[in-house]
């Protein structure tokens, strides 16, 4: 497993942690302090937006989950890779595309995220 692997693996643990106080510590840990997050739907900065951001997509899907949508592709400071949104053990509802800019420190500064399947509703 790459370090890449395990920045994802952290990226996504800190979209599904539920519980306010250690989705923070997740952020913390997976995220800079000025990372930056731009989607289709959202542009947030900083710790705090980012945090928001996730218990609003929570609340928006509850009980749902991001999962590895395939393996990460990476170079230098840079991933990209795929993920899936949906209830446990069903077919994602949600698929998207991500690329994430390592900091100097190894966690995420940058991700500018696309949606490549979703339903009309969502957009």
């Amino acid at each position: 497993m790459s370090d890449f692997d395990i920045v994802v693996q952290h990226y996504l643990a800190a979209w599904n942690e539920t519980d306010p106080q250690r989705r923070r510590a997740a952020i913390e840990e997976a995220f800079t302090a000025d990372i930056r997050y731009v989607d289709p739907l959202a542009a947030v900065e900083g710790h705090a937006a980012l945090d928001g951001l996730i218990g609003a997509v929570q609340a928006q899907f509850p009980g749902w989950a991001f999962t590895p949508g395939g393996p990460v592709d990476a170079h230098h400071e840079q991933a990209r890779f795929t993920w899936h949104l949906g209830p446990a053990g069903q077919e994602p509802v949600v698929i998207g595309f991500d690329v994430a800019e390592l900091g100097a420190d190894g966690r995420i500064r940058t991700v500018l995220g696309f949606i490549d399947q979703a339903p009309a509703a969502l957009g």
